[in-house]
């Protein structure tokens, strides 16, 4: 559909004015675009004198809506507001005035346009020539800042009393000192929810993304400016719906960057999480489903450098090795006491699957540093490091391909943690020493009601020495970007 140029005018002269006109606005939005917004003027009633002064202002707002679904909307929302019909030009808590729509020329009994009184109006004339000066009237062929110019305004009948609604904050306490002057690590932004649109395959995919954005913050200032976070975001979220991003860690390292500009800090850090679906095909049956895979990105950035890291998270079946054990000991006792030769039942103990309790786990793996990762393969590794996938559909073949899979591969959480990095250096070999790597797995307990978790962090390089001179895991995420950012001349 066509979008279009309206200019409406808004009053309120009773309750909390000022918040009525906000209210009309945020109204607006349902079904109109605000471009722009005149400041707010108090200015005497006219017509009827004998009622409070009004507040006024002129947005102009772009819409789909053709001039009488936009008259009717407006209407709609003076009825939302609790405006009632009483003496004319009379007190209302909000007034909505369909002034200008392109250069439209329209006189039906129901809408006139342009607005019929509008030039007579300095409470209209005057916001509307602050925002749209140029604007030509299409029957009178003059501008508005002329028309505007050509009105005798009475001293204090049109007062300008603030540019703007965020003008009226008298200070700005976020750059006030502390009572303590402490600095802090991160203050921001957490669980901010948007899509992202990134390019894969030659083809855009929207991505459900929650972020958390950071920076540090020193000890002579008492707050960050939250609303400029979100102001940042918007800004690189509206490039990325125009113009794909190849990577999510690229939005992360944008929006790293906007940060340490738009805040004006020594670093800023931002978490990104989207949810990408792939589609599986159970192991027997072939049946396709689709299963939800966790995409990670990070980034980092002081005013000179940024590093990514880029990670995905990935659910998978376990089968505990130590239960397995006990009931293969056990399984001999009994096969013996039943009177079986010891050779065959070690036969027997080979062949047939032995029971253990499963646990439903979650891996997660993130290399910094490297560029040019896949998801899905970062995917397959995880899952290649558990004892067995899982799948939204199985029918009954498939599931028993998996669980007699998952117990022929039964692993503690900390082997699987130590499978991921196996896997990930022989898929990559070439992988630089000075990337980072972190690896971890938590499986949620059916016997216990704790639950079991297990770690790696570390450079490439000590991952590849493993225990030969490495006492415990290595460099941790914190030493490896401060490193990488030039905090730290070494690890």
């Amino acid at each position: 559909m066509n979008s279009h140029l309206a200019w409406i005018g808004l009053g309120s002269n009773l309750g909390d004015r000022a918040t009525n006109l906000l209210e009309a606005l945020q109204y607006l939005r349902e079904r109109a675009r605000i471009l722009r917004t005149s400041s707010v003027y108090e200015t005497e009633p006219a017509y009827y004198t004998d009622q409070p002064r009004f507040l006024n202002m002129v947005a102009q707002a772009e819409t789909e809506l053709d001039p009488v679904e936009l008259l009717r909307f407006l209407k709609r929302i003076e009825r939302q507001m609790g405006r009632q019909e009483s003496v004319r030009y009379g007190p209302r808590a909000i007034d909505l005035d369909l002034l200008l729509y392109d250069e439209l020329v329209l006189e039906t009994p129901e809408l006139t346009i342009p607005h019929p009184r509008m030039t007579e109006r300095p409470f209209v004339l005057v916001p509307l020539a602050e925002v749209s000066p140029e604007v030509r009237h299409p029957l009178l062929h003059q501008t508005i800042a002329e028309l505007s110019a050509q009105l005798t305004v009475p001293e204090g009948t049109v007062v300008r009393i603030w540019p703007g609604f965020g003008s009226r904050l008298e200070r700005d306490v976020q750059e006030e000192s502390p009572e303590m002057p402490l600095p802090l690590t991160r203050v921001g932004i957490s669980g901010l929810r948007r899509i992202v649109r990134l390019l894969d395959g030659g083809r855009d995919h929207l991505f459900y993304a929650t972020m958390d954005l950071y920076v540090d913050l020193g000890p002579n200032q008492r707050g960050v400016h939250m609303s400029r976070f979100s102001a940042s975001i918007e800004e690189i979220l509206d490039v990325a719906c125009e113009r794909p991003a190849p990577r999510l860690e690229a939005v992360a390292e944008q929006t790293a960057q906007e940060l340490i500009r738009s805040q004006g800090t020594q670093r800023s850090e931002v978490h990104i999480r989207a949810y990408f679906p792939v589609t599986h095909y159970a192991p027997v049956s072939g049946k396709s489903t689709q299963k939800l895979y966790t995409l990670l990105a990070m980034a980092s950035s002081s005013r000179e450098r940024t590093v990514t890291l880029v990670g995905v998270e990935v659910e998978g079946m376990m089968a505990c090795p130590c239960a397995q054990d006990m009931i293969r000991s056990y399984a001999r006792e009994r096969l013996l006491e039943e009177g079986l030769p010891p050779e065959i039942c070690e036969r027997v103990l080979q062949v047939v699957p032995l029971a253990t309790h499963n646990q439903r786990g979650v891996g997660r793996l993130v290399v910094g540093g490297v560029t040019g990762l896949r998801a899905t393969e970062l995917a397959a590794v995880v899952e290649s490091s558990m004892s067995a996938e899982v799948y939204d559909l199985l029918k009954r073949p498939d599931e028993l391909f998996v669980v007699a899979k998952a117990h022929r591969r039964p692993r503690f959480v900390e082997d699987a943690v130590r499978e991921m990095i196996r896997n990930l250096l022989d898929r990559y070999p070439d992988l630089p020493d000075d990337a980072f790597l972190h690896a971890r797995a938590l499986n949620f307990e059916t016997i216990h009601p704790h639950d079991v978790y297990a770690e790696f962090f570390g450079t490439v390089a000590e991952a590849r020495r493993g225990g030969a001179g490495l006492g415990r895991a290595g460099t941790h995420l914190e030493q490896w970007i401060a490193w990488k950012l030039g905090y730290d001349a070494a690890l």
